[in-house]
């Protein structure tokens, strides 16, 4: 259940935050997680943190998103009070598909 929680959460974040409307934040973030190779009913906590630092940013920059570093970051404290012991794979496993080490 936390699993499908984070990308609610990320989503409810961004139309907060933001100017992008319910369709256009899911949207975004679906296209963020597809980039890692990740579902939105299977991610999880700790593997949404990693897409809020890596792949996020670039999507919300691109669709004119001020500050999209900063919004990001901002999403990732919410993400804390969900579950993070339910991925399966780490931090550094998403980070090493993504390029990043």
């Amino acid at each position: 259940m936390a699993d499908a929680q984070a990308f609610d959460l990320v989503c409810e974040q961004l139309e907060r935050t933001t100017d992008l409307d319910r369709l256009a934040a899911r949207g975004t973030v679906r296209i963020a997680l597809k980039q890692a190779g990740l579902e939105a009913g299977s991610v999880a906590p700790d593997q949404m943190r990693v897409v809020l630092e890596k792949v996020l940013p670039g999507e919300l920059a691109s669709r004119g998103i001020r500050d999209a570093d900063a919004v990001c970051a901002a999403i990732q404290g919410g993400l804390s009070a969900l579950d993070v012991g339910s991925s399966a794979e780490t931090p550094d496993a998403i980070f090493k598909r993504l390029g990043g080490g």
